[in-house]
């Protein structure tokens, strides 16, 4: 196993997800007028409606199924009667179908942010950066799904799961083992997955962490028209 390997996929994980931990806190505890998803609704609402939804049901399904597919034990994958040619069929075509829909929501937003002369105006550096971001680990992803249809028996994936597993029980050494041999696409993606999560506190993706709780439990706002003498 060469070194390149060991601290690409075994030491620089923890190194992203402890940048993320650290400067998110960081952030949080003293810049939270920063905190905020920054909407630009007002400046232009019709492409920002066409692009959002599609792009924001897309990527939280294809999120979701990474957490579930990569770090579900293949015990319990066997326990449920789903063998690995099996899921790995699943996760190509529910990955395909929601990374299309949240290509297509992404390929809106980025246009929009472009082009619109006052959304532009409005945009940070890191607010294209992001999204730019987001759109090649999408690329990647979507792109993996040709590797894999050249090859159905589920080892690579099998592999990939292995690599996560032992990535959050902190086996470095078996971690970079288990995604040596895997095909380069899948190498790339989980690297430019882990660059995500330091870039993540520094952008507006930190909304995410700031889930409205509090909003389904709060009293009504009660509105009353001025009473004119």
């Amino acid at each position: 196993m060469s070194y390149l390997n060991i601290i690409a996929f075994g030491i620089f994980p923890y190194i992203a997800v402890f940048v993320c931990f650290i400067a998110t806190w960081t952030r949080y505890d003293r810049e939270q007028y920063t905190w905020k998803a920054s909407s630009s609704q007002l400046l232009e609402s019709k492409m920002l409606k066409r692009g959002s939804i599609p792009f924001h049901v897309g990527i939280i399904m294809v999120l979701m199924g990474h957490f579930v597919g990569l770090l579900t034990p293949v015990k319990v994958w066997h326990f449920l009667g789903v063998h690995a040619e099996l899921k790995q069929l699943i996760a190509m075509s529910m990955g395909g179908i929601f990374g299309l829909l949240c290509l297509y929501g992404m390929a809106i937003l980025i246009v929009r942010r472009l082009t619109n002369p006052r959304v532009r105006a409005t945009s940070s550096t890191m607010d294209i950066v992001v999204l730019l971001m987001l759109c090649v680990q999408l690329l990647l992803g979507l792109s993996s799904i040709f590797v894999s249809a050249h090859h159905l028996d589920g080892s690579e994936m099998l592999m990939l799961m292995s690599w996560a597993q032992n990535f959050v029980t902190f086996d470095v050494l078996a971690a970079a083992q288990s995604i040596e041999h895997v095909h380069w696409i899948y190498k790339l993606h989980v690297f430019f997955g882990m660059t995500l999560f330091i870039a993540f506190p520094f952008s507006r993706l930190v909304h995410i962490a700031s889930v409205p709780v509090k909003y389904f439990g709060r009293n009504y706002q009660v509105v009353r028209k001025k009473a004119w003498k």
